[in-house]
């Protein structure tokens, strides 16, 4: 295998739980050497946190595994001096230096721009935050379920109807694509330093990719429209852009365009004379009977397994999705084939790629995430400790 791209690139991890660690993840992915600072003790509390529960047999939560994976744990007290001279030691020799801690606490460890930059004039020094650098809450602390999901309106708005509560989002939903969006800002950084040769002072936030995420109801918003949530299922303005329950429980999300043709290879695919109705004629008077096309729909579609109905879908070459059930993720042919889940080097189980690819790039086999402080030896004499010194500061509880 040839070089990959980021082969040699320091990165250093001073983050916790997803956004910042994701980007180093991706980086890792792509050959960068990743050095996560963490704790002494338990180290980062994303390695304890689990919904739901961590289960038994698993000695951290599986997405420490995935955000955590290829990296050298560095088990630092950044709240002692020493410590804090051993980071800075580590910032002189590294490429990027990525946190998401919240910047009160970065000016109590000293590790804002401000006080790292100076030490290395090619610095990438990335920055994520709940709500931004600036403003009356940019010292707030949040996580992507207050930040990402609800301050951006996804949460207003995702739900079934003005009447029904608001919905809850998944662990890591709104951290995930928000640390691609902060790989991106250092990847942009990179580029840049190489026409110039000077690091720079880059970031994202919660706030800010929740409301991209949200972007088409947001620009709307903007632009003087009224957004609403979405109605009710059994009340969809479209019945071809909606899901139906199978004979088998399973379910089955129509997107259909609207055009006449896919209307009649539709109909032939349900074979049902109660698709031949006046009402349906149209894509106007679909639109305008939907509530009534709706559940003449369901009927039909409880009368077939999914594994059926994709089968008739897939063969007249409409657009639909199988609502996935999270046990069956292991086994798709298609997300096997693509790349999408990868093993990891020791076999114990799948892991989630990142989600870009790059041609000529084979990307390192991903290694489980270390333990806390497995590499804090080996990163500490690259530094040019010497084991004197390393022992001594292991004694202090330093480092662990």
């Amino acid at each position: 295998m040839g070089e990959r791209v980021f082969d040699g690139l320091k990165v250093i991890d001073c983050a916790s739980f997803i956004a910042g660690p994701a980007a180093a993840t991706v980086m890792s992915d792509f050959g960068a050497e990743v050095i996560k600072i963490e704790p002494p003790g338990a180290g980062d509390p994303y390695r304890r946190r689990a919904t739901p529960p961590i289960g038994p047999g698993l000695a951290n939560n599986p997405g420490f595994e995935l955000d955590g994976r290829n990296k050298k744990s560095l088990a630092l007290d950044l709240r002692s001096p020493a410590g804090q001279s051993i980071l800075r030691r580590l910032v002189t020799r590294a490429d990027v230096f990525i946190t998401n801690y919240p910047p009160p606490v970065r000016r109590r460890l000293a590790i804002t721009y401000d006080e790292l930059a100076p030490l290395n004039e090619r610095l990438i020094y990335a920055s994520f935050t709940g709500y931004g650098e600036v403003g009356p809450e940019a010292d707030k602390p949040g996580f992507d379920a207050t930040a990402w999901w609800a301050r951006s309106g996804l949460m207003h708005l995702v739900r079934a109807g003005e009447e029904a509560s608001p919905a809850r989002s998944l662990p890591g939903m709104g951290d995930h694509p928000s640390a691609m969006a902060t790989y991106g800002a250092i990847v942009t950084a990179l580029y840049q330093r190489e026409r110039t040769g000077k690091g720079a002072y880059v970031g994202s936030s919660l706030l800010a990719n929740g409301l991209w995420a949200n972007g088409c109801s947001v620009q709307a918003a903007l632009c003087g429209e009224k957004v609403v949530p979405q109605p009710p299922r059994e009340r969809g303005v479209n019945a071809l852009r909606i899901h139906y329950r199978c004979r088998d429980n399973r379910w089955i999300l129509l997107s259909i365009a609207a055009d006449e043709w896919r209307w009649d290879k539709f109909k032939e695919c349900l074979g049902s004379d109660a698709l031949d109705d006046p009402r349906f004629a149209t894509v106007a008077s679909r639109e305008a009977n939907a509530t009534a096309l709706i559940p003449i729909l369901d009927e039909i579609f409880a009368t077939r397994h999914q594994a059926e109905w994709r089968r008739i879908l897939d063969e007249a070459g409409l657009i639909f999705g199988i609502v996935a059930d999270m046990d069956e993720i292991a086994g798709d042919e298609q997300i096997l084939a693509s790349g999408a889940l990868v093993p990891f080097t020791d076999g114990s189980a799948l892991t989630v790629n990142s989600p870009l690819w790059i041609a000529g790039q084979e990307k390192l086999p991903p290694r489980q995430a270390p333990t806390v402080g497995q590499h804090s030896d080996e990163v500490l004499r690259e530094a040019g400790y010497p084991e004197v010194e390393i022992r001594a500061m292991r004694q202090r509880g330093v480092v662990a």
